[in-house]
């Protein structure tokens, strides 16, 4: 059974939405290790133990504590331990609040700069159309087109290397990114936008696309390829 670490519990969004959401999905394959104060958990030896690490947390120390959870000669681990990290070999996922960081400091932009992209805003929640891009391992199984109820992230994607392989629709968001990997180094990240309320979680396509996130971020480093 591989271990997982799941990095999660932001003032937006409280961790008991992501356990709920993922813990079931564990079957026997998957042994799920939530962090919610990460900036008092997390060293560069801790995430050294596992092989993926999928991010579900803003820039909050936890949904009771607004201060940044980055705050640099502070915080052990931020975007650039996570860049070294996987370049070294591990994997990363970046679902939805995973990718909301926003300004210059403390790490900050070492992180936008490593998950690929920038968050910008989103509407109300809404309708949204999630839609196949092209084949990929992380689509199969998947229909082409199905609809949830979400935010509906509308992000600057930064990485000019992003494999985008889901894209999203709505009619106050616009079409936007919502779904792409990177190969970096030995190791790989995959960014997911959706993923706010439990009924996204629970919904069969978005836990095949993230179930199929999971094993592709898994299969190994690039050279083994």
């Amino acid at each position: 059974m591989q271990r997982i670490l799941v990095i999660c519990d932001d003032v937006w969004h409280p961790a008991e939405v992501i356990e709920k959401g993922i813990a079931p999905l564990a079957a026997d394959r998957y042994q799920f290790e939530f962090v919610k104060a990460a900036k008092d958990i997390l060293t560069p030896e801790m995430i050294a133990e596992y092989p993926l690490i999928i991010c579900c947390k803003a820039n909050n120390v936890t949904s009771g504590n607004p201060a940044p959870w980055f705050e640099n000669t502070v915080t052990e681990v931020m975007g650039g331990e996570f860049r070294s990290y996987v370049e070294q070999g591990g994997a990363f996922l970046a679902v939805h609040s995973g990718n909301v960081f926003t300004g210059e400091g403390d790490g900050v932009k070492e992180y936008t700069d490593f998950v690929g992209n920038r968050f910008l805003s989103h509407p109300l929640r809404c309708e949204v159309l999630l839609k196949k891009e092209k084949e990929h391992p992380i689509m199969c199984g998947v229909k082409d087109e199905f609809s949830i109820r979400d935010e509906h992230y509308q992000m600057e994607i930064l990485a000019k290397d992003a494999d985008v392989f889901l894209t999203s629709h709505s009619k106050t968001g616009g079409d936007q990114t919502a779904g792409y990997t990177r190969q970096m180094g030995e190791g790989r990240l995959c960014v997911l936008t959706p993923g706010h309320t439990l009924s996204v979680w629970q919904n069969k396509e978005f836990q095949q696309i993230f179930l199929n996130a999971v094993q592709w971020c898994l299969e190994g480093k690039v050279a083994d390829e």
